[in-house]
């Protein structure tokens, strides 16, 4: 259906004439998912910085537009049908490291990777998020959700964040009012009308190839352990006490295709898209590994990836 016919037409004039030549519609979203799936969106925008973000995100709220925040693409599973509204893709990647301190840290705008920060950290000589090396997606992203790996995650470094809200207003949240869990936090179970602009993260000083081979260690296990390919990672999260891979081998699950989806052959957490993937696939093959983990050991697995647009 031609965007015209989704909004209403007379914002379209205002929205184009607001962001110019920076608004496209009508985009496919497969280009900016990890695992290569997704319908199209009414409208896309790119911002670059936070002040950029919040100023897309001041407009649209006052236009009363919908919009959905998309960072690195992974975690998320977009609909054939896409996106209703604007989703904004947030390039915001300022870093500024605060290493003569006795307790370093870096300040971080929301757009850029965790692995970015990582490597950077590295270089000059902090530590504190070697297990973050290798991992794709967004840092706003990995806040929301979380995330972690080989018994770290984010909230373990999150000293505070900035949000903006839906009065238009920055707010400074101390890493407790996240309410982390396991792959959760309080952004990602109430979703709240704010988004992340910036973090900072702790880090430590230590010596600098210390920190090299952690992290050559960290992406040597990562590399042996999940599969190359288009897929969102991991797909579900790890019931209480066991591995969500190790329940989906178990039931004979691995290697399972519908249509182009795959359960991965060498990690069954991960789900791979062998090229054209729909997302109708993918969601069909989801539910066939949920509905067979119960029936054969009693668990009901829950997503870790979200489902996002018109289902």
């Amino acid at each position: 259906m031609p965007v015209l016919n989704r909004m209403k037409r007379s914002i379209l004039p205002d929205l184009r004439s607001t962001f110019g030549d920076r608004l496209q519609e009508n985009v496919v979203l497969s280009c900016y998912t990890s695992a290569r799936i997704g319908g199209p969106a009414d409208m896309l925008l790119f911002v670059h910085s936070a002040d950029e973000l919040v100023q897309a995100a001041e407009k649209l709220w006052k236009m009363d537009v919908p919009f959905l925040l998309l960072g690195g693409g992974s975690n998320v599973l977009v609909s054939d049908k896409g996106v209703r509204g604007m989703v904004i893709i947030n390039r915001a990647r300022l870093v500024k490291f605060d290493s003569q301190a006795e307790q370093p840290s870096v300040y971080a705008e929301s757009g850029v990777t965790p692995n970015d920060i990582a490597q950077r950290a590295a270089r000059l000589g902090l530590s504190g998020l070697e297990w973050a090396a290798g991992i794709p997606g967004s840092l706003g992203g990995a806040v929301y959700g979380n995330a972690g790996a080989f018994d770290s995650d984010i909230a373990g470094n999150l000293i505070s964040l900035e949000l903006f809200d839906r009065q238009y207003e920055r707010q400074v949240w101390p890493v407790k009012k996240m309410k982390f869990g396991y792959r959760t936090s309080v952004l990602k179970r109430e979703r709240p009308p704010v988004f992340i602009l910036s973090v900072r993260l702790a880090l430590s000083h230590t010596d600098p190839q210390a920190i090299w081979a952690k992290m050559e260690h960290f992406s040597e296990r990562r590399r042996d352990t999940q599969p190359p390919g288009a897929s969102m990672g991991s797909m579900f999260k790890n019931p209480t006490g066991e591995k969500a891979g190790r329940l989906i081998e178990a039931a004979g699950l691995k290697g399972t295709r519908i249509g182009n989806a795959e359960v991965s052959t060498q990690h069954a957490n991960f789900f791979i898209n062998h090229g054209q993937t729909r997302a109708e696939d993918m969601k069909a093959l989801i539910e066939l590994v949920q509905n067979t983990v119960a029936e054969k050991f009693g668990v009901n697995l829950e997503l870790e990836v979200e489902l996002i647009g018109e289902w």
